[in-house]
């Protein structure tokens, strides 16, 4: 049986190499988009030589409107890709009251426009042949923002409502959602959004995380969490969550908030 290929963003480095190295060694045929092709075609070359799958390379600035679509179209025309990874992303450092409006604008761009964009453009095939998979890389920082990164946790709590949200829309249609929440990863990414890599804690191996993320791929979890030895956690806070939902039909507001 054919394997489906698998479009992979955020290809060059960091979280998507190494997905696109695991995909390869599993024998899915791979699209590999990032901007610097250079790199994407060093990484083509070795995963040909190593595994013999077939790699094309799609050059593309995701927060570029005519690039991202570009890539949109790739989704929406090639029948033979059956999963995405959504993994392009940037981090952007400082407090909020110091990083530019263009900067957040930018961030935006990648982490949640792009984000919703490229899986619009697939789920409607995924769906109507009952089959494929989205995995969208999140992180654990949507989940905190006691760590003080507020635009970029912003973005990845959009990231998981998402996932959540077409994980229940596309399910039963047979589309399975992932979202995988990493926790600090050793990769480029750091150094891009101005840290002093000499400084920083240890953190995960970035081959650690992502194999631990195709565990729960296997698994068919909606969402993965690598870092999180204690899974009860995540199901009472899932569970408390779900909880409150009958609330939200009250159609007088609480007692606390009488005048």
């Amino acid at each position: 049986m054919t394997k489906p290929t698998i479009l992979i963003t955020g290809a060059s480095t960091g979280i998507g190499a190494t997905y696109a190295d695991r995909f390869a060694r599993r024998g899915h045929d791979l699209v590999l988009v990032a901007r610097d092709e250079m790199r994407m075609k060093a990484l083509a070359d070795q995963l040909r030589s190593e595994t013999g799958v077939a790699i094309n390379i799609l050059p593309a600035d995701l927060t570029r409107a005519d690039e991202l679509a570009g890539v949109e179209a790739r989704l929406r025309d090639d029948d033979r890709i059956g999963i995405l990874v959504n993994n392009a992303g940037a981090g952007l450092g400082g407090r909020f009251i110091d990083q530019s409006a263009d900067a957040i604008t930018q961030l935006i761009a990648l982490n949640t426009t792009s984000v919703a964009r490229l899986a619009s453009a697939v789920a409607p095939r995924l769906a109507a042949r009952g089959d494929g998979a989205i995995i969208n890389i999140g992180s654990v920082v949507g989940l905190a923002p006691e760590l003080g990164m507020s635009v970029y946790g912003a973005t990845k709590a959009f990231v998981l409502f998402l996932s959540q949200g077409l994980s229940l829309e596309l399910g039963p249609q047979g589309v399975y959602v992932q979202a995988v929440l990493p926790a600090a990863t050793r990769t480029e990414l750091w150094g891009r959004a101005g840290a002093d890599e000499a400084t920083l804690p240890p953190m995960m191996d970035v081959n650690d995380l992502v194999d631990a993320a195709l565990v729960g791929f296997d698994k068919r979890e909606v969402v993965s969490i690598p870092p999180l030895h204690d899974d009860a956690l995540w199901d009472a806070f899932n569970g408390a969550r779900q909880a409150m939902l009958p609330g939200f039909g009250q159609t007088q507001p609480a007692p606390r908030y009488a005048a």
